[in-house]
């Protein structure tokens, strides 16, 4: 009876004791099939290389729907890795966090200050609508974070994935994204200015101005060190790891195609947005599409690809403001669809960290991009990854061609879109062949440091100039977000585009590669569910108490065939 008595004692003071360490000590085994509670390479070395103390404010707490539950579980759990990865590291530096609840602000004028507050930071407000015993109810939530270091602070917004998919895809691409979304904002604060990568604007080919760069300019300068490239200047294109080259318009010489293969063959990335065509303006009842050359042509094919002189229609599109008649003695100003306008919502590759879960990506008179056969200096072929493609109901045109603003006004017939998918944008990854292999002669002043087969590189070409150009309000003369549309108030993921390729490009192996993690849905059988409802309400109800009863009635088995009667 006596050594009973210490056995027990002895298990309860044991589980004392673990739940004790458990307030201390965080630990747990990553048992999921996706391994969603393991960080990535890069995260967890990120974070044990933390030079100081990291805060993050998480602002999605309080009475929420079940998916913004999860969603908020999810952050709570990846801030708890955050914290034992950090632990890790033996250092006196922390990561610390908490919950807060904007609706525990009772007084309505501070609740206020504090909603401008969240706003002003760059934190997207969501609407949630429910109904409660008949009774409509709305709550404004701020699904994000603010993270903080040595006094600077940058937003975290938590809701992302695409708007297509339904509301409960778009939580769990959401989940998804956490660590991506929250690493990546620690990195931006964190790296010092040895850590940071150099990236050139070619800006001497295109007549664009600066302002209509401005929003993905400024948004790469937070995380990399911005150089402006006038590739016509005398000497190579070095000391950089990526070049931008924004929507050019004037034809590139000899000298210049030699630099930027080059660059290339010798490591350096690059990021072309290039148009096919261009767009003139005719007058007010239409424009005009005529072939665009810029003497690229040879070095994207050695590269891999080829840009088409054509332009895209897509059934799948934005709309424009039109005039579609009078009401009374004013035009009648509507948004109609126009189809040159595509919506990009089609990822060839949705794996790939730069476009996973990603929204639509607004395009603007595009032209259609084909792969070609390419063999690498390592007599590999350069390996071709499609991520942006057009919706299969599509209609090419040849340019030149004639655009036509009375199309808008016309009801399409889908039964004509049958040119089907195309390419947009394009990743090339491998050790790229020279175009100036074999003809650089011994006596040619390049000759000096050629080479014509390079080490190992990446390329991303899209066949469209206006992603990465922002939108201006003329009248503030502030520019707008890219991917924001003035006249549907929507924001495309123009940007995020942009961002994630930089990333990709320079590193592939970074933080970038939390983007890649998959958690599947397994919802339950609704009609199973419904059918069975009874069923598994007793067996909730009485399973515990039977599983109680029968641990008990064992219990009393064994004592009773150790002790008797």
């Amino acid at each position: 009876m006596k050594s009973s008595l210490v056995r027990t004692l002895t298990v309860i003071a044991a589980l004392v004791v673990v739940n004790v360490l458990s307030a201390f000590v965080f630990f747990r085994l990553d048992l999921t099939q996706e391994k969603r509670f393991t960080l990535s390479d890069a995260t967890q070395h990120l974070l044990t290389n933390l030079p100081d103390d990291v805060h993050i404010d998480v602002y999605l707490t309080g009475d929420l729907p079940p998916g913004f539950k999860r969603l908020e579980n999810a952050v709570r759990e990846t801030l708890d890795g955050f914290q034992a990865q950090r632990g890790l590291a033996e250092a006196n530096q922390k990561i610390t966090y908490r919950f807060l609840d904007p609706d525990d602000v009772t007084n309505t004028d501070e609740k206020n200050k504090l909603i401008d507050k969240l706003q002003q930071k760059g934190l997207l407000p969501t609407n949630l609508y429910a109904s409660e015993g008949g009774k409509r109810t709305e709550k404004l939530v701020f699904p994000g974070a603010i993270v903080s270091y040595k006094g600077r602070e940058t937003p975290v917004q938590l809701l992302k994935g695409n708007k297509t998919a339904t509301a409960e895809e778009q939580l769990n691409q959401s989940y998804e994204g956490v660590e991506f979304q929250l690493a990546s904002a620690i990195q931006k604060l964190t790296q010092t200015k040895e850590d940071r990568k150099r990236v050139g604007l070619l800006y001497s080919h295109t007549k664009v101005p600066p302002s209509r760069f401005s929003d993905l300019l400024a948004s790469v300068q937070q995380q990399y060190d911005l150089f402006f490239i006038d590739i016509a200047k005398p000497g190579p294109v070095m000391g950089l790891d990526l070049v931008i080259v924004p929507k050019p318009d004037s034809a590139f010489s000899e000298e210049e195609i030699f630099k930027l293969d080059q660059f290339v063959v010798n490591g350096g990335r690059a990021l072309f947005f290039v148009d096919g065509q261009r767009v003139d303006s005719v007058n007010n009842e239409g424009t005009y599409a005529q072939p665009l050359s810029l003497n690229l042509d040879n070095l994207f094919f050695r590269w891999g690809v080829r840009i088409n002189r054509d332009i895209v229609k897509d059934y799948y599109c934005a709309a424009i403001p039109l005039n579609v008649g009078n009401l009374g003695d004013k035009p009648n100003i509507q948004l109609v669809p126009w189809r040159f306008y595509p919506l990009l919502n089609n990822f060839g590759s949705s794996g790939n960290p730069i476009v996973r879960n990603l929204d639509a990506v607004l395009g603007k008179f595009v032209s259609t991009l084909d792969t070609v056969r390419s063999i690498g200096g390592d007599g590999q072929l350069i390996q071709k990854t499609p991520l942006l493609l057009t919706s299969p109901y599509t209609k090419i045109l040849k340019t030149p061609a004639l655009i036509s603003y009375n199309e808008a006004r016309q009801q399409p017939d889908p039964s004509t879109y049958t040119d089907g998918t195309h390419i947009i944008g394009c990743l090339l990854e491998g050790k790229f062949q020279s175009l100036f292999a074999n003809r650089i002669l011994p006596g040619d002043p390049r000759a000096n440091g050629f080479r014509a087969e390079g080490t190992a590189s990446r390329i991303l070409i899209c066949s469209d100039g206006d992603l990465i150009i922002n939108d201006v309000d003329y009248k503030r003369n502030m520019p707008y977000p890219l991917g924001f549309d003035r006249y549907t108030r929507n924001t495309y993921a123009n940007k995020d585009f942009a961002l994630n390729a930089i990333d990709y490009l320079i590193d592939p192996n970074g933080v970038i590669t939390a983007r890649s993690r998959s958690v599947t849905l397994r919802p339950l059988d609704k009609i199973r569910v419904d059918d069975n409802r009874t069923g598994w309400q007793l067996l909730n109800l009485l399973g515990p108490l039977a599983l109680v009863g029968l641990i008990g009635f064992v219990w009393q088995v064994v004592r009773r065939s150790q002790y008797g009667r």
